[in-house]
């Protein structure tokens, strides 16, 4: 089987948690006998995707199942193809409404058209993919005229392995001693900045987010206030090259998001076997206990408290921390690449017979 999994942007798209989703899917199915191709075009690219429309009458290539996983005018071309050409159509949701908002300068304002586009987007496909049940309700919510399935971004275990060694690097880069309060990911008020440096403006801990935040027109005045003036214990490191840096880095990940589809970045500190405090909300729920493999806050207070209780507890955080990686071991690649050739065998054979 030749399955084409497309990501449009790609470029634009490498440093977000979609272009990771994407090239975790690509990871986990070259251990399988689907044969992968990443571009849409006949001879690989637009130009020739042009040049053999022109010659052949045929813009796009031959595959067997398109799996999409961005919502701009390329993807709706190929959709359109697929679906003239009887090629099972699958969508990847990694874009909602909800986790829209509140993530670049006016994206709350646009949340509400979104949520109209996608429920006719989403509604082309064969079948939807999404990362988590909550996410799955969500979209259905609009709602979305086809079957929607969950399947975990999952974590690639050895993209993080030696993270250890490179402790010592990055603490003295950037100047961080004791327990480090960390998070990993693109600065966004949706992902809590406003929590973690409210946090550490009542603590002592020395806090780091690790990864690119926007400096333009685009960036919310929430993300511009906070890495251009942060609290004096809190370091904005922008984007890093190795993103085992920032995990050998920290020692407690701190991830007080307001909303999320799963949470890729948490999966890589769990598999790193750091202490986690997430922020209460239902998707963590289908993944995570509080207790057992990280701790689960609602207020800033609860917040407060449970950073105290880790730097008193050495102990609390070794056991949280080997929990978290039997957690994020659940979820790795082998078994995503597994479910992702039995949907695309299912879907094929399907349109078959």
């Amino acid at each position: 089987m030749q399955a084409l999994n497309y990501l449009e942007l790609a470029g634009r798209l490498d440093r977000s948690g979609i272009g990771t989703s994407v090239d975790q899917q690509r990871r986990a199915l070259a251990d399988t006998e689907v044969a992968v191709r990443t571009s849409p075009w006949a001879g690989g690219d637009p130009v020739s995707g042009l040049r053999h429309a022109v010659t052949d009458g045929d813009t796009f290539a031959d595959f067997d199942l398109a799996h999409c996983n961005m919502i701009g005018p390329v993807t709706v071309a190929v959709s359109r193809y697929a679906r003239r050409n009887d090629v099972p159509l699958v969508l990847h949701s990694h874009v909602t409404g909800e986790d829209f908002a509140e993530s670049f300068r006016g994206s709350t304002y646009l949340a509400g058209p979104l949520r109209r586009y996608l429920r006719w987007f989403y509604s082309q496909a064969d079948l939807v993919l999404c990362p988590s049940e909550y996410t799955k309700q969500t979209i259905q919510s609009y709602p979305v005229d086809a079957p929607v399935r969950p399947i975990s971004n999952g974590v690639d275990l050895e993209s993080l392995e030696g993270y250890e060694d490179r402790r010592p690097e990055y603490r003295d880069r950037f100047d961080l001693e004791g327990m480090v309060v960390f998070a990993v990911g693109n600065v966004f008020e949706r992902k809590g900045v406003t929590t973690f440096c409210r946090l550490a403006q009542e603590t002592d801990y020395d806090f780091a987010w690790f990864g690119p935040y926007d400096t333009g027109l685009q960036a919310s005045q929430t993300v511009k206030r906070w890495t251009e003036n942060p609290p004096a214990n809190v370091t904005f490191t922008g984007w890093i090259d190795d993103k085992r840096g920032a995990f050998g880095a920290g020692d407690v990940y701190l991830f007080p998001t307001k909303a999320e589809n799963q949470g890729i970045a948490v999966l890589e500190a769990m598999a790193c076997e750091k202490a986690v405090v997430l922020r209460d909300i239902p998707v963590f729920d289908e993944f995570y206990t509080h207790g057992e493999d990280c701790l689960k806050c609602e207020t800033r207070s609860e917040f407060r408290d449970a950073l105290a209780e880790l730097a008193a507890n050495p102990e609390l955080r070794q056991r949280l921390g080997k929990n978290a990686r039997e957690t994020a071991e659940e979820h790795a690649l082998e078994r995503v690449g597994e479910e992702l050739k039995g949907i695309y065998h299912d879907l094929v054979d399907d349109t078959t017979y």
